[in-house]
């Protein structure tokens, strides 16, 4: 089935779409630019951002994302709007491939979370390059947002140009978990470890269901 991408009249930021092969449908929420910023947060119904019941998922995704300094890329959630401190569990795998194919590797993943408040990296490995041309990408689904009965699960997966002696092929943030609270996420921030996001999108859509 292919997917249909059709005028979202209500909302000026985006389009609907068909996901492919038949699944929800996609709506573009909203897009936040970095420019040497120290954070991006999506908080609903703060400058146009839904992030409710409205949708049973949410994603968010990264596109060319550039630090600024040797750092990995992390997030956080809220369920006031206003403290990134929700407790999370976690685990994590890598993989990595070299330019020059002199090495590659997979593995275990040091960056899971155990019922820790603190920002949860979604890149590892090798460090993402700081070269002009260097960027991550990827993406993060979080479902259920707003169930007041059970914990509140995400998946992410990244991948970008890493550096940590040879140039390589890092596809080292296949993360996933759950924020351990029955209360309502209302938020998202991202942030790099040290440093800012130089430049790059995340964009965030509401998916329904198919």
């Amino acid at each position: 089935m292919t997917g249909i991408i059709s005028s979202n009249p209500a909302r000026t930021s985006g389009l609907i779409k068909a996901a492919s092969g038949g699944g929800g449908t996609w709506t573009l929420i909203k897009t936040l630019t970095a420019s040497s910023s120290s954070t991006l947060s999506f908080v609903d119904g703060s400058d146009g951002v839904t992030f409710d019941a409205t949708y049973p998922i949410y994603c968010f995704e990264f596109i060319n994302i550039h630090p600024s300094a040797t750092a990995n890329l992390e997030f956080n959630a809220t369920t006031d709007g206003s403290n990134w401190n929700v407790t999370k569990t976690s685990a994590a795998f890598y993989a990595e491939h070299e330019e020059d194919d002199g090495s590659g590797q997979m593995g275990y993943s040091g960056i899971d979370e155990a019922q820790a408040t603190g920002f949860q990296q979604l890149t590892t490995g090798s460090y993402p390059s700081t070269d002009n041309d260097g960027c991550i990408v990827g993406t993060l689904q979080i479902f259920a947002i707003s169930d007041t009965t059970f914990v509140k699960h995400f998946i992410s997966r990244t991948t970008f140009m890493g550096e940590n002696g040879a140039d390589r092929s890092s596809n080292s943030g296949n993360v996933a978990g759950y924020f351990n609270t029955t209360s309502a996420l209302t938020g998202c921030q991202f942030k790099m470890r040290s440093g800012n996001l130089d430049a790059g999108k995340i964009k965030l859509y509401g998916i329904k269901d198919s």
